[in-house]
């Protein structure tokens, strides 16, 4: 029997989820416990193998301190319309690197900039960077 595929949004979502639990630090586990549900739960929501309900999407919301909003931040046209990327390799890479342990990192440590002029110099300088890398392939 062939396995169901995800559909994009779910998948999205998903990564979302992902993505803020990690940011936080937290595991699969403490989470799963906030809602009263086992890991594996949680690594099914995460993959968008199965679907997240608007009453838990709320609570994951409270739970990982973010708007519902989130959770649809930076979703392609073509995702939100259910079709997922043409380009599947790119939307591996991009949410691969999103989950990196570097970038994680990279991440905690500029939102513990307390100084907001600080931090926006140092949000400069590593885009200005990446812009340089990009100018030099």
């Amino acid at each position: 029997m062939k396995k169901p595929i995800p559909n994009p949004v779910d998948v999205h979502v998903g990564s979302r989820v992902r993505l803020r639990r990690t940011l936080l630090g937290m595991s699969q586990e403490k989470l799963g416990k906030a809602l009263g549900l086992t890991f594996q739960q949680i690594q099914k929501y995460e993959r968008g193998a199965n679907r997240i309900g608007s009453s838990r999407l709320f609570q994951l919301s409270q739970i990982l301190d973010v708007p519902v909003s989130f959770f649809f931040d930076d979703m392609s046209d073509e995702v939100a319309a259910g079709q997922g990327s043409k380009d599947k390799e790119a939307q591996t890479v991009e949410v691969d690197q999103m989950s990196r342990r570097e970038t994680l990192e990279l991440v905690r440590a500029y939102y513990k900039i307390s100084d907001p002029s600080v931090r926006k110099k140092a949000f400069e300088l590593v885009k200005a960077l990446g812009n340089s890398a990009l100018a030099t392939e």
